[in-house]
């Protein structure tokens, strides 16, 4: 398809919603093979869906980026008709990708009284048990209750605030930190490899 030369294991081809994203998501994806077509974050829903039945894109990613998640109206539709849409596909998000599509799910979001910064924000894996210590930079939270009653899976726990710091719903994934900066002793960059197998399953 479109989109230059395939990489090894060129089946791979995600595009990415540009809501500020860091390159280094970017160089993530590239370097487990996949093609990377970034996007406007605005992008219309049916541009997307056509990509998708045309085999030419097998996943998005929604990137971080700044800001009040209800701001961006535009996104939000965008990822409700691709959660369903007539072709489903693999939707990884990242920080506000995450409360994005949180919010295209239909929970809610909030502003937190003391934001995330920095490079030490431990965050709880719910399944494993595993703790990860993580980067965040970001202002607003998923309401919990909100995300539960519309069908999401809460997966990950921000352990200094109990704030949603991931979670799971159908054909979707999404965590409250940024696993392409890993300052910690846990290397978080395991999501994306976990977002390519996904890829390759056909989600």
């Amino acid at each position: 398809g479109a989109g230059g030369n395939p990489r090894e294991g060129g089946g791979r081809s995600v595009a990415v919603l540009d809501c500020g994203a860091k390159s280094n998501i970017l160089r993530q994806l590239v370097s487990r093979g996949c093609r990377v077509r970034v996007l406007p974050h605005d992008e219309p829903a049916s541009v997307l869906e056509e990509m998708v039945g045309r085999g030419e894109v097998q996943g998005v990613l929604v990137s971080n980026g700044p800001g009040d998640p209800g701001a961006v109206s535009g996104t939000i539709s965008v990822l409700r008709a691709l959660m369903h849409g007539p072709v489903r596909v693999p939707i990884f998000g990242i920080c506000l990708g995450h409360q994005l599509l949180a919010r295209a799910l239909g929970a809610e979001t909030y502003k937190l009284p003391f934001g995330h910064r920095g490079a030490n924000q431990p965050v709880l894996d719910v399944r494993t048990g595993e703790v990860f210590i993580t980067s965040q930079n970001h202002g607003f939270a998923v309401d919990r209750a909100s995300l539960e009653g519309a069908g999401g899976v809460v997966t990950h726990i921000h352990l200094n605030d109990s704030t949603v710091a991931g979670f799971e719903a159908e054909g979707v994934f999404s965590v409250q930190y940024h696993p392409e900066a890993s300052p910690g002793p846990h290397d978080s960059s395991a999501l994306f490899d976990r977002f390519v197998e996904w890829l390759d399953a056909g989600g």
